[in-house]
């Protein structure tokens, strides 16, 4: 239980550290649960706008959600987390999420959840481009 209480209170630039020993599972409580409980991320499936946008329009809505989206609660790091993950290869994204201790509920990390238990929704248009983008003129 100590160690659990020590490795909870890690924060920030340690979390290499904590990711280090639930991957050599060195007797720290839960380190084999989180393992399991990884999902793959993956791109999310094509999907349409409602309607029509330029790729300046989507930039501009991606900017108003990262701005606003830490206003509705959660911790702010997890936010900069899903942001670099959101913007980042499936490969890249499965690390940071995994080193920000995010579970992961759907692959296409639409919902996720931080160690707390605090609730993260990223729309669509954070996290792939739609099929009907047009471009800028």
């Amino acid at each position: 239980m100590r160690i659990r209480s020590m490795i909870l209170t890690i924060s920030g630039a340690n979390l290499n550290l904590l990711h280090f020993l639930q991957l050599y599972n060195m007797g720290c409580a839960g380190s084999s649960q989180m393992k399991g409980n990884v999902k793959k991320i993956r791109k999310p499936k094509p999907w349409k706008h409602p309607q029509p946008i330029t790729k300046s329009q989507l930039i501009q809505l991606r900017e108003e959600f990262w701005d606003t989206a830490p206003h509705y609660g959660g911790r702010i790091e997890i936010w900069d987390a899903l942001r670099a993950a959101a913007e980042a290869d499936p490969t890249l994204a499965q690390t940071i999420v995994n080193d920000a201790r995010i579970t992961v509920q759907n692959a296409d990390l639409t919902v996720c959840y931080d160690e707390r238990g605090a609730r993260y929704e990223l729309p669509k248009y954070v996290l792939s481009e739609p099929k009907n983008l047009i471009q800028d003129s």
